[in-house]
C-alpha cells in the first residue's frame, strides 16, 4: 500500500469513528523500527510506575497503535496520548487498557496550537516528547506549536522525537516522496512536507536544537530534538 492509500484509509474510513481499536497498516508496519530507535533514547531508573517516573508525552496518538507497542519495553515510564479528534479516543483507550505493563494513561484532548498550560501542564515538567506523521498532515501551524511548546514545557536536556518525510534544503527525494507531497498539498494546501533546514530555524527559535537524524524504512525520518 502506498504512503497515498495509507492517508486514505486513515482519513476517510475513519472520520466518524467511535468504536475500538483502530489498525492503520502504516503503524504496523512503522511501529517496530521506530521503538528500535526509542531504545537508544529513553531510558528510566525504575520498572515500576512512580510518581517520580518519566513522562512520555505523544501528540497526535491517533489509533494509540504506537504506544501499545512501546510501551512494555519501558515499564517505568509514563505514556500519555493525546489527540484533537476524540473519535480516536475510543480506539486509544482500548489500546492503553489492554496494554500488559499497565503504564499508558487514558487518551487527552489536546490542540497542539494551543499553550500546554491549558491542560494542565508546567513549565518545564516533561521528559520526552513524541509526534509521528503530523507535521506533514496538518498545516504548519501546528508544527509551530508542536516547536514551541516543547521549547516551553520539556524539561532542560529533554527530547523531542518526530518522524515522517521531511524535505532537505528545498529538495524532496525520492520521487515516491515528490508524488506523496503533492497528493497532500492537492487535498489541503496547507498540508505538505515541510524541509529540515526550516525545522532547525524553527527550533532554534525555541530552545531545540537537532541532535540527530535516522534513516528509516519507506523514506521517513526521526529527528531527535534537545530542549537546550
Amino acid at each position: 500500500m502506498s504512503k497515498v492509500q495509507d492517508i486514505a484509509c486513515s482519513y476517510q474510513s475513519n472520520e466518524s469513528y467511535k468504536g475500538e481499536k483502530l489498525i492503520y497498516p502504516a503503524a504496523n508496519r512503522n511501529k517496530e523500527p521506530i521503538l528500535q530507535v526509542l531504545k537508544r533514547f529513553i531510558s528510566s531508573d525504575t520498572d515500576n510506575i512512580e510518581e517520580e517516573s518519566p513522562l512520555f508525552l505523544e501528540i497526535a496518538s491517533g489509533s494509540g497503535q504506537h504506544l501499545a507497542h512501546f510501551a512494555p519495553w519501558f515499564p517505568g515510564v509514563k505514556f500519555q496520548p493525546t489527540e484533537v479528534d476524540e473519535n480516536l479516543f475510543g480506539s486509544i483507550s482500548y489500546y492503553a487498557n489492554h496494554c500488559p505493563t499497565k503504564n499508558i494513561l487514558q487518551p487527552m484532548l489536546v490542540d497542539i496550537c494551543n499553550k500546554f498550560s491549558c491542560y494542565g501542564f508546567n513549565e518545564n515538567s516533561i521528559d520526552y516528547m513524541y509526534n509521528a506523521n503530523m507535521i506533514h498532515i496538518s498545516p504548519y501551524e501546528c508544527t509551530v506549536g508542536l516547536f514551541e511548546n516543547a521549547g516551553t514545557y520539556l524539561k532542560n536536556d529533554a527530547l523531542m522525537i518526530t518522524y515522517g518525510p521531511y524535505s532537505k534544503d528545498g529538495v524532496i527525494t525520492p520521487q515516491s516522496n515528490i508524488d506523496f507531497d503533492a497528493s497532500l498539498r492537492a487535498r489541503d494546501p496547507s498540508w505538505g512536507l515541510r524541509d529540515i533546514s526550516a525545522l532547525i530555524k524553527l527550533g532554534e527559535e525555541n530552545s531545540m536544537s537537532l541532535i540527530d537524524t535516522i534513516e528509516m524504512p519507506s523514506n521517513n525520518k526521526i529527528l531527535i530534538w534537545k530542549k537546550n
